[in-house]
């Protein structure tokens, strides 16, 4: 009898993510953040905005998304990636149902590629549902209107909806480099609130790094600046240089994460736990 492979497994794993409230959590984050800011600016106004984006908000409802974005990329959306990288190992470590799934005839390696494939998912799918509700209930509130680039220049409506597209899909390396990361830390913690934490305070250290004197060689090589390589696709013309050097970057820490876990995974003790 041949063992399931990863492609079973992985339709294992997105079945669990779709039982366990922590997934919702995050997705309810992402329909509720681009609500509360519409709800907020309708309210307020955007008298105490700066920047070039927050002048458009209220003459194109496009501008939302890009702004969110903007105010969410270095704290927000890797927190709702962490929350289910950081969990879909050690949660089954902490509650014994890891031990049970090894013990199985299913290869080892075929179930951490579709826990790896599942967190990767997830994270690609908050994105996704994030840059859908914002912009939709942008448009809903503030119209269809070309936005205006960093450089000054007009961005027509089917250009600037391609723009958007492409700016999550500039963000998404940076993000699932985080995601390995917290993967990584929930295989080796086997704690839930240990790898997600531990993975925001990397995070963190690494924003603090940046703001220091003297640390100005770290910067191209540290994920906060990578998180910000979308606004790039903003310009005319486009800067693909933040972009390409972020997708690379990102590989540094991707990469060898995804290794050091598979690892530590394949060698895990069933007896021990």
């Amino acid at each position: 009898m041949s063992r399931p492979g990863v492609a079973v497994a992985y339709r294992w794993e997105l079945r669990k993510l779709a039982a366990q409230k922590r997934t919702y959590l995050g997705l309810g984050a992402m329909v509720a953040l681009p609500l509360a800011f519409i709800a907020g600016v309708s309210a307020n106004g955007t008298d105490e905005m700066e920047g070039a984006l927050f002048s458009q908000v209220l003459d194109s409802g496009l501008a939302t998304p890009l702004v969110l974005l903007l105010f969410g990329s270095a704290f927000l959306f890797p927190l709702v990636a962490a929350l289910v990288a950081g969990d879909i190992v050690a949660a089954e470590d902490q509650h014994g149902t890891l031990k049970t799934i090894l013990t199985r005839s299913v290869d080892r390696g075929a179930v951490f590629a579709a826990k790896a494939l599942a967190a990767v998912t997830y994270g690609l799918l908050a994105l996704a549902v994030f840059a859908v509700v914002a912009t939709v209930t942008g448009v809903v509130a503030w119209g269809l209107a070309p936005l205006q680039s960093f450089s000054g220049t007009e961005i027509e409506v089917p250009r600037a909806l391609a723009l958007i597209g492409g700016t999550l899909a500039a963000y998404a390396p940076p993000l699932l480099a985080i995601a390995s990361l917290a993967l990584l830390l929930s295989t080796v913690a086997r704690n839930s609130a240990a790898a997600v934490v531990g993975t925001l305070l990397i995070v963190v250290v690494m924003q603090i790094v940046v703001s220091v004197p003297g640390t100005e060689a770290l910067e191209p090589y540290l994920l906060p600046r990578q998180l910000n390589a979308w606004q790039g696709l903003l310009r005319d013309p486009i800067d693909w240089a933040p972009i390409g050097h972020a997708a690379w970057v990102s590989l540094l820490y991707t990469v060898p994460s995804l290794a050091v876990a598979a690892r530590a995974f394949g060698r895990r003790d069933v007896t021990g736990g």
